[in-house]
């Protein structure tokens, strides 16, 4: 897999490179007059432009065979999780909770705003 890893990023600086050297104005694209040859202007960008085709279709080959190989390779399918940490219990508003059984809050929760504090479980009744 590496060697087409490093076959894959010379095609791509290949690719780079020819279409560096293509002229800005589209000149393989427009005719150059009525000479024709590999030494012509008309020439060189033909063969350029078919360059640029061929190393094109050789980097999107390449990087759709790469992609199946990742997908494809002999990794395990699951998830080492050794080293994987418990994450706190959290409760109502953020406030963190004891590891104790179903949770139950370390602190008690905050008060509404304008609530009278509510009385302690083993405080007498409030006579009028």
């Amino acid at each position: 897999m590496n060697f087409l890893l490093v076959v894959h990023g010379l095609i791509a600086l290949a690719l780079v490179g020819v279409i560096l050297i293509q002229k800005s104005e589209g000149g393989g694209l427009t005719s150059g007059g009525n000479a024709s040859g590999l030494v012509s202007a008309r020439g060189a960008a033909d063969l350029l432009t078919r360059t640029t085709a061929i190393l094109a279709t050789l980097f999107i080959v390449s990087s759709l065979g790469l992609a199946w190989l990742a997908g494809h390779s002999n990794r395990p399918k699951t998830i080492d999780t050794t080293l994987a940490r418990e994450a706190p219990a959290v409760g109502p508003l953020g406030a963190p909770t004891s590891p104790g059984p179903l949770g139950a809050p370390t602190a008690p929760a905050p008060a509404a705003p304008g609530a009278l504090p509510a009385a302690p479980a083993d405080a007498p009744p409030i006579a009028n």
